[in-house]
């Protein structure tokens, strides 16, 4: 069992595992060890996580990948295979967690970034925010599941002009498009984001849990799978300790609380 003193990448406190992506090191690019940790994190400490926080620490969210390590490695494609095999079983374990994630989004968001801002069930950006897929510029392919998430976002038009044309998308641009949820103050990100995080890991749970699996479900489901997919899905929520202190509090008028439903 991985400890997370031993992880200098993550921390959880108030129930947000906090993600660090990126750092100032090589222009903010993708930080191969904060993929190898996160992924044990949500791994080891699943039942202890409400909610997932990720972050970059530098002057971008993340520019990402190093392209002077891929340029120096002996055999690149080799090399370059290896950070997105890192990266791509941290996507995997990010996209079955069953808690809401969140990503403040300061700066750049480019190539791996802006992959992981996909995957973000809800991305904080700021005023200045801007993202790139970058990886035309120099000749690469997408990786982290953005030509798979961009998509479902955009629609498969816009995904096709974005990524062919290597598109600079503002932020204002991006929350139209979906890829954003909301923009805040360049100097309000990180607090915003944070503030969002710790919200929602006090937040019902099991709901949460419940949403997310429907929607991961409705990849693949007919309407008619779907609606009986909801309906086992409800009953379950409504039979729940969250779900019955939910409802009690509506009906006596008082707040709910859902922390101390989920550990009853």
């Amino acid at each position: 069992m991985t400890s997370i003193d031993d992880l200098s990448k993550v921390t959880l406190e108030e129930g947000v595992l906090r993600i660090t992506i990126s750092t100032a090191a090589n222009g903010t690019s993708l930080d191969d060890e904060g993929m190898i940790q996160g992924a044990a994190a949500l791994e080891s400490f699943g039942d202890d996580i409400g909610s997932i926080l990720l972050v970059g620490e530098g002057p971008n969210f993340c520019a990402g990948g190093n392209v002077r390590a891929f340029a120096s490695a002996p055999d690149r494609g080799e090399y370059v295979e290896g950070v997105a095999q890192n990266l791509h079983t941290f996507v995997r374990a990010l996209d079955a967690a069953s808690v809401p994630v969140v990503a403040g989004i300061h700066g750049w968001a480019a190539g791996a970034g802006m992959s992981l801002v996909c995957l973000a069930d809800i991305a904080i950006g700021g005023t200045s925010t801007k993202l790139r897929p970058a990886y035309p510029s120099i000749g690469f392919t997408p990786d982290g599941g953005m030509s798979w998430s961009l998509p479902r976002i955009v629609g498969a038009g816009r995904a096709r002009e974005i990524l062919l044309s290597d598109s600079v998308i503002g932020g204002d641009e991006a929350v139209r498009l979906g890829i954003l949820t909301r923009l805040v103050g360049d100097d309000e990100v990180q607090e915003e984001a944070a503030r969002l995080a710790r919200t929602l890991a006090h937040g019902p749970s099991s709901s949460y849990a419940g949403i997310k699996a429907l929607l991961r479900s409705s990849r693949t489901n007919t309407l008619s799978e779907q609606l009986d997919a909801e309906a086992a899905s409800i009953k379950t929520a409504a039979n729940s300790p969250v779900g019955r202190e939910g409802v009690d509090a509506f009906v006596e008028k008082r707040r709910p609380d859902f922390v101390a439903a989920k550990q009853a």
